[in-house]
């Protein structure tokens, strides 16, 4: 037998992804996981907190639902324009100078929100709230993007987007023992806690190698500016990525925060039976049910992609959304029902929110890198920003047109929003195995 012959058609082994990291990629991968989990969670505070914080803060008689949606709006657009500002900051200032800014901005005034004293004051805390959460995703995602190998990069990106759950998880918990023991206000002062991650951390992260040869080349004037949006829109194939981006993040982010992230009115309806402290109970235990569905949802959104690719994998999940939703909002009666439906409801709008980790940091030159993903991911959020005020107002027309439960209707009218994600992907760029891309 010949030998030699042999070992040319022997199959070859690729070694593991993750055996290709070395000890930095991993403190990379933690530091950048540690503070869009921190995100997460001020987030989830704030989805647990808004409606006792709406009905302390407003006069007897308001619609707290109407404001609630008004200040998951303002809070939004301040997500979509910190997001804007800071990918540009991160392409021109550094992705982990500006990743550690954002992190004590979103810190910062989600501990401030405790001492709202009215409607008014309150919004504009969200609104800052949002400018650092915008940021903290656009700058941690790229870093993370230019730190990894090819191989590893959407395992160690779903990585951080699984955690996110965790971080929603972590909210969730705080929210079922703070919130009926102590009330709204000390929900927001658990929020502070993140800005411990900067102080530990800043001085042990380096810019990625990447940035820093684009960096130089455009003081050489060998690149153009860094972090220039309008060139987003002036060459053709990065215009055309990015209304691709924005549109899947439209439909992913309206589907979450426009319905999904509503499971506590959902639940808080459902049990309207049963004395307010209970129903706020399950109101978390709902959150926390969905937020471990999220985990498993974004973690088998990563495994899918790595071996199909990342175009029908948002085609599949897109499906799975707008039929979770349907159920759910449609079907959801009683206690047990929470159990099983809303874990499923997690899984299923989540799993989208692993591909945008994943998906848009592919799609943009190092140069454009941050600026693209945040203008897709947070600008998006201000056209997504309709998605509560048009839950509240359909919610609105269909009671007065007698539905029984106008908020179930709204919701599952809304939820065709994924349609227009399923439509993105047709004209999608698939970059399952490449490198970033380069001009």
């Amino acid at each position: 037998m010949d030998s030699s012959k042999t070992m040319k058609t022997a199959p070859q082994t690729e070694m593991p992804w993750h055996k290709e990291l070395t000890g930095y990629h991993w403190w990379v991968l933690i530091v950048a996981s540690l503070g869009w989990l921190f995100d997460t969670m001020d987030q989830r505070i704030f989805v647990l907190v808004r409606q006792p914080a709406m009905e302390a803060l407003l006069p007897p008689g308001s619609d707290v639902k109407f404001y609630s949606g008004i200040a998951t709006t303002v809070f939004m657009i301040g997500w979509a324009v910190g997001g804007l500002y800071f990918g540009m900051l991160s392409d021109r200032w550094g992705r982990a100078k500006t990743m550690m800014l954002a992190i004590l901005v979103y810190a910062g005034f989600t501990g401030l929100s405790a001492l709202s004293q009215n409607k008014w004051d309150f919004m504009v805390y969200r609104f800052l709230t949002g400018l650092g959460v915008g940021g903290e995703f656009a700058a941690g995602v790229t870093l993370v993007a230019e730190t990894m190998p090819v191989r590893a990069r959407a395992h160690a990106l779903g990585i951080l987007q699984a955690l996110s759950a965790v971080g929603n998880i972590i909210g969730s918990g705080i929210g079922y023992f703070v919130l009926p023991a102590y009330g709204w206000r000390a929900m927001f002062c658990v929020g502070v806690l993140p800005s411990l991650l900067v102080a530990a951390v800043f001085n042990r992260l380096k810019e990625p190698e990447a940035w820093l040869q684009a960096r130089e080349a455009m003081r050489r004037g060998e690149k153009k500016q860094l972090g220039a949006i309008g060139d987003l829109f002036s060459d053709h194939r990065w215009r055309h990525h990015t209304f691709i981006g924005l549109t899947l993040a439209i439909s992913g982010v309206v589907g979450l925060w426009g319905i999904g992230f509503w499971s506590p009115e959902l639940i808080r309806e459902a049990l309207s039976g049963l004395p307010k402290e209970i129903r706020d109970q399950y109101a978390a235990l709902g959150t926390l049910l969905q937020d471990v569905g999220a985990f498993f949802g974004i973690s088998a959104f990563t495994l899918v992609t790595a071996r199909f690719g990342r175009r029908p994998t948002f085609a599949f999940f897109f499906v799975l959304a707008m039929a979770a939703t349907l159920m759910t909002f449609g079907l959801l009666r009683q206690p047990g029902d929470i159990f099983w439906m809303i874990p499923i409801l997690g899984f299923c709008n989540l799993s989208i929110f692993g591909g945008y980790s994943i998906y848009l940091p592919e799609l943009y030159p190092t140069r454009l890198r941050s600026t693209g993903v945040g203008f897709c991911y947070n600008v998006g959020r201000i056209i997504a920003a309709l998605g509560p005020f048009t839950l509240v107002y359909l919610n609105s027309a269909f009671a007065g047109a007698g539905y029984e439960s106008p908020f179930r209707m709204a919701a599952m009218t809304l939820s065709s929003i994924y349609l227009v994600g399923m439509l993105a992907v047709v004209f999608a760029p698939e970059t399952r195995g490449k490198a970033l891309p380069e001009e």
